[in-house]
């Protein structure tokens, strides 16, 4: 854990920057938030990276809770705090005002257009979020398996996710993954 200033300041910028470029959500952008963490300024491994998507995915609250963890990971409460501030605080601030402007112009063509265009953008986005975890938490055969059949039957049932993900949990638990 690191406290000086600039690991602050590096944290603000990069999840700063990053709430403005999270096209679909907080979600978009774990690609580029492993690649800061883990490859770039190696704030954590691979397997850290992993547990920290999962536990701020398995807690209630909102998706971004990411950036949180990781900043408390990379720099105690303040870390958090700045993590935090950064993820949400330039989007947010940029919606309240584009919101008014953008609710003007609600049946306009270009308006229409850009929502089109933004939603192959938001699909590929959170789907290479789905490879880049699965990436950094399988590393056996079957570990690869389990999240292979688990988006298989979560793409083509209704059946809910957390029962796999208990299944998937009972099986390492059990040493099989």
């Amino acid at each position: 854990m690191r406290d000086d200033g600039a690991t602050l300041v590096t944290l603000a910028l990069h999840f700063g920057l990053l709430s403005l470029a999270a096209v679909g959500g907080g979600n978009s952008a774990i690609p580029e938030i492993h690649r800061q963490a883990v490859e770039v300024s190696h704030w954590m491994t691979e397997r850290q990276f992993a547990d920290i998507f999962a536990i701020s995915q398995g807690a209630p609250g909102p998706n971004f809770l990411i950036s949180t963890l990781i900043g408390y990971h990379v720099a105690g409460v303040p870390g958090a705090v700045v993590a935090t501030l950064g993820m949400c605080g330039p989007s947010s601030v940029l919606a309240y005002y584009v919101s008014g402007t953008w609710e003007k112009f609600k049946y306009a063509r270009w308006r229409m257009a850009i929502q089109a265009g933004l939603i192959p953008v938001s699909v590929g986005l959170i789907g290479a979020t789905g490879l880049i975890v699965a990436q950094a938490a399988n590393h056996t055969w079957v570990a690869y398996a389990v999240t292979a059949v688990t988006a298989v039957i979560t793409y083509a049932t209704r059946l809910n996710p957390i029962w796999l993900f208990l299944l998937a949990g009972v099986l390492g638990l059990a040493g099989l993954i």
